[in-house]
């Protein structure tokens, strides 16, 4: 799908009281995934939602802080996971690219976790830049929206969107 085909990432309202999310950054290359955030964080505060935002070392701590997050009484009715991985020239790229998204899913899939993930996996960083525009395509705006999806769907079928 390309971006032009993208669905509009635009806020909405849920059922239900204000969800709380807890935003999870790997912010390596900073300015996009600043960018990133911001596309996040208007999204969030369009829907009326609540957040925390928590930074990780990298793309490949992104699951493993979430499933720490999940042992501790906080709770959050979803996540959001953004990071950059640019390829570089070693095969570093697609082991932490492999393994970042794997790692992602599985802890999603494991816990029912509302999950959006803004993880991007580029070959260069003008990629990255172009994906997290403030007045364009914005894949932190879009793993914010599927977040909130995800938790009403949830909500909608009575199910709890994570134990976080």
């Amino acid at each position: 799908m390309s971006t032009a085909d993208a669905p509009e990432a635009t806020a909405f309202r849920i059922e239900g009281p204000p969800p709380h999310l807890l935003v999870v950054r790997a912010p390596y290359y900073r300015e996009v995934v600043d960018a990133l955030t911001a596309g996040a964080e208007r999204i969030l505060r369009g829907s009326g939602a609540t957040f925390e935002t928590l930074d990780v070392a990298g793309a490949f701590e992104l699951a493993q802080v979430i499933r720490i997050v999940l042992r501790g009484p906080a709770r959050h009715d979803g996540f959001i996971a953004l990071g950059c991985v640019v390829r570089g020239e070693t095969d570093h790229y697609e082991h932490i690219c492999r393994e970042a998204m794997g790692g992602l899913m599985r802890v999603a899939l494991q816990f029912g976790l509302a999950l959006g993930t803004g993880l991007l996996t580029v070959d260069r960083l003008d990629q990255a830049i172009s994906r997290a525009r403030p007045d364009g395509p914005n894949k932190g705006a879009e793993a914010a929206r599927a977040a909130l999806l995800q938790i009403a769907a949830a909500r909608r079928f009575g199910a709890e969107a994570g134990r976080g």
